[in-house]
């Protein structure tokens, strides 16, 4: 008997790696994309609505929250639902995965409430079916406060108990995460799936210590099956030659004196329980290969558990990053046209750090020294060169030198430089005719 996978995780921001990931607008590693057709929206938006993002953001619009939204506050909770893999393999070859996604449906509806499930999709294309369900957690009824806050004298209008509330922590607390699992498990026990193991003090070792012990005992596992193997089959030799000793027609028509020689023989060999023996080995052998075989699978859905904490560790990590670009990009939104200007000025002029991080302020630095240019191929030599950063038309940032753009400095150097050699330049030309 299998179990029942119920796992809720808080969301931040829009979540929008989350909603890249369930929606396969990025194509995940671990993912068959032969299968990904198979895949199934399996509640639908509203009018006007168009993905899992907006979704949230429309349930939030039309809740009738009286408080305003704080910018850390978790406007979303991931819900994740299957079950052990050869469970859910024998659940999809049976024909029972539409009623198994039906009743996870109707579970998310009576236990979080129908409007508050935005967005729920099974994923047929990796290794095991799963649903990814989406929860915006709009509860109703008096906030829980806090002592310091009941002893202050409230001197403004109590709101209704009733109103709409945004509060992810009421509905992920210790005991209600508990019995979650606990209906979870009672809902889905018509598929043959149970609870976990309630209060398991087991403890994780590091990932890679993990995969490395699993991988030299899986080694072992195996060499001891091979082992055992080899074993049984020589002793089923042995036995089935012991029994044809027994049972040829030879004994039958041998003198008197040999067939009571060979019964005394054939006496002796069942009665020192040779047979017997090799019976017994056979058998224990056969046990031991079935414990060790039990062991291995044992050891592979650990593995596979380890695997999904880490793909969701990763999907965790990756909705930061993606957060932090978004916010970046938002509130910065400069940053990213400064990116090519800075590679020019580490890379081509060889700035040092201190001074790239000056100039992307925006202030003027003294330079002192030489200057590169690519165009000319050579260094220019200064002696108080003032650089800055200027936005042109287009919104592309470029490096000023002296009040002027550095392609024109550098030709005015170089220019510069061609007269003290004493060769004309094309200023000086301009009057001339061949």
């Amino acid at each position: 008997m299998g179990y029942a996978v119920l796992h809720m995780e808080k969301t931040s921001g829009t979540d929008a790696a989350m909603s890249a990931h369930i929606e396969r607008t990025i194509k995940p590693k671990n993912a068959d994309e032969n299968r990904t057709y198979l895949n199934r929206e399996l509640i639908r938006f509203p009018d006007g609505v168009e993905s899992r993002t907006h979704a949230i953001q429309h349930r939030l619009d039309t809740a009738g929250l009286t408080r305003k939204i704080g910018n850390n506050q978790v406007k979303a909770i991931r819900v994740l639902l299957t079950g052990t893999h050869e469970d859910m393999e024998r659940i999809t070859n049976e024909g029972k995965l539409d009623e198994w996604c039906s009743d996870n449906l109707r579970y998310l509806a009576d236990t979080f409430g129908r409007e508050n499930i935005v967005s729920a999709v099974l994923h047929m294309d990796e290794q095991t079916p799963h649903i990814h369900a989406t929860l915006v957690p709009i509860v109703k009824g008096e906030r829980k406060r806090k002592k310091k806050e009941e002893q202050v004298k409230r001197r403004y209008r109590k709101k209704p108990t009733d109103a709409a509330r945004l509060c992810a922590d009421e509905i992920m607390t210790r005991a209600k995460l508990k019995s979650y699992q606990d209906t979870y498990a009672q809902t889905m026990s018509i598929y043959g799936l149970q609870r976990g193991i309630d209060g398991s003090e087991a403890r994780h070792i590091s990932t890679r210590q993990y995969y490395r012990d699993l991988m030299q005992q899986t080694e072992q596992l195996q060499t001891d099956i091979e082992q055992l193997q080899d074993r049984k089959k020589t002793a089923q030799e042995e036995l089935r030659r012991a029994k044809k000793e027994v049972q040829t027609e030879k004994l039958k028509g041998a003198a008197t004196a040999a067939a009571t020689n060979i019964a005394e023989s054939v006496g002796s060999l069942f009665g020192s329980n040779k047979v017997k023996t090799l019976e017994r080995e056979n058998a224990a052998l056969q046990n031991r290969i079935s414990e060790l075989e039990n062991e291995t699978q044992e050891r592979e859905k650990r593995q596979a558990k380890q695997i999904q904490e880490m793909k969701n560790a990763y999907e965790q990590q990756n909705s930061k990053l993606s957060e932090f670009v978004d916010f970046v990009k938002r509130y910065f939104p400069y940053v990213e046209k400064l990116i090519p200007t800075i590679k020019f000025l580490r890379e081509t002029l060889n700035f040092g750090d201190a001074i790239i991080r000056k100039l992307c302020t925006f202030k003027d630095v003294s330079i002192k020294g030489e200057l590169y240019s690519r165009e000319f191929n050579r260094h220019f030599k200064t002696d108080s060169a003032v650089c800055s950063l200027k936005q042109d038309a287009e919104g592309r940032f470029e490096l000023n030198i002296d009040g002027v753009s550095h392609v024109s400095w550098f030709r005015r150097k170089k220019d510069e430089f061609m007269e003290v050699l004493g060769m004309p330049t094309k200023r000086q030309n301009q009057g001339i005719k061949l």
